[in-house]
């Protein structure tokens, strides 16, 4: 061999050399598809602004498999088409072997396709309908709990609360009408009287039409089902309009501390359904994990309203990564099988999925914790 071509030879394998260690270093990256803008906004950018604290404490704390993570967030803009199009782009370009997502059930569901195509399996951390995980997708893993799961769990409250007639005013896609129909139908069961179930445009902010039949139904009770920003100007016009009915929000969806907030006085007296409780985690199964995360909340000087809805993009980061190390490499496929069996000490109690769906192409679902919050003058209190 000549001495140039030695010298070349040399030169190039010094390059291979010094480039594996960077290769091995890359992050590894996870696909995270939210509405930042758009009618869900505000409630997607707390569950992004979660996930970022978890991103900072795992790769504080040494990454996973000897790596960083590295998030890599689309807006699905609250619409279908877009979110179908962010999670293709984190698919096929991005290269990112698992997802978090897309927060409303209609945005999941209709991302769920492209799942199926790739085999790429997508951590559900919001989404409440049904369909999701009865389907036969076996790349859904939901953390968070379905409608129905919810509707069982507020089942004590009804004697409680003495509900003998209820309304239901919900958002008109699959989020709002699924629990529409599963907390009617849990209502019924329970000898309760379903009155008028009117329904929303999901970027609607006149309901004056939808509070006159409830208020003439004369229901105890009035169901509400949709993101905050509409819960807001909901619990203003009832008040406007004299709703006598108690009101309760479903989804986990509504942050308490915004609607005082947004809604003053308008607010107090009314219930939610949520699955953190931020304002006491004394409360919740694991304290210390969401007294930690109610702390970097603060110091990153976050929206305080957005703690429960920010609590989904932690656990669900959390777990995925859980996944990752137990999967030994980050795979698809190796994650979705290993996503099977973790064991993950959540905000919202602790982390396991069980088997929903056609035999054979389960999705899995998580049974998580649900709590009952009322405010009272301008503060949330226990139920």
């Amino acid at each position: 061999m000549k001495v140039q071509d030695f010298l070349r030879a040399t030169k190039f394998l010094t390059i291979l050399l010094c480039a594996a260690p960077a290769v091995a270093q890359e992050p590894i990256r996870i696909g995270v598809t939210q509405p930042l803008t758009g009618a869900f906004a505000a409630s997607g950018n707390y569950v992004a602004q979660g996930a970022k604290i978890a991103e900072d404490a795992i790769n504080a704390s040494g990454g996973v498999l000897g790596r960083k993570i590295q998030l890599v967030v689309e807006d699905n803009k609250s619409n279908p088409t877009e979110a179908v199009a962010t999670a293709e782009k984190l698919i096929a370009k991005d290269k990112v072997p698992v997802l978090m997502g897309a927060w409303s059930s209609t945005l999941t569901l209709a991302v769920m396709p492209k799942l199926m195509e790739y085999e790429v399996p997508m951590l559900v951390e919001t989404s409440s309908s049904g369909k999701i995980t009865t389907s036969g997708n076996p790349f859904i893993f939901r953390i968070s709990p379905t409608s129905e799961m919810e509707a069982r769990a507020f089942t004590p409250n009804v004697k409680t609360f003495g509900i003998k007639k209820a309304d239901f005013l919900a958002t008109n896609n699959d989020f709002g009408l699924g629990a529409s129909q599963e907390f009617s139908q849990m209502l019924k069961a329970q000898g309760v009287q379903v009155g008028v179930m009117e329904t929303m445009d999901p970027k609607a902010t006149d309901f004056s039409a939808q509070l006159a039949k409830i208020k003439a139904s004369g229901g105890d009770t009035l169901f509400v089902t949709t993101a905050v920003e509409q819960a807001t100007l909901i619990l203003k016009q009832a008040k406007e309009q004299q709703v006598k009915a108690r009101i309760i929000t479903t989804g986990g969806s509504v942050s308490p501390d915004q609607l005082i907030a947004q809604a003053g006085d308008a607010a107090n007296g009314s219930y939610h359904l949520v699955f953190f409780t931020p304002w006491f985690p004394e409360a919740v199964k694991n304290p210390d994990i969401a007294r930690k995360f109610v702390a970097e909340w603060n110091a990153r000087k976050y929206n305080i309203g957005g703690l429960t809805e920010g609590f989904r993009g932690w656990d669900g980061i959390h777990t995925i990564v859980e996944a990752i190390k137990a999967a030994g490499k980050a795979e698809p496929k190796a994650i979705a099988q290993a996503l099977w069996n973790v064991k993950v000490k959540g905000i919202n109690g602790d982390i396991a999925f069980i088997k929903q769906g056609p035999a054979g192409k389960e999705s899995a679902q998580n049974v998580p914790s649900v709590y009952v919050v009322r405010i009272d003058n301008g503060k949330v209190v226990k139920n």
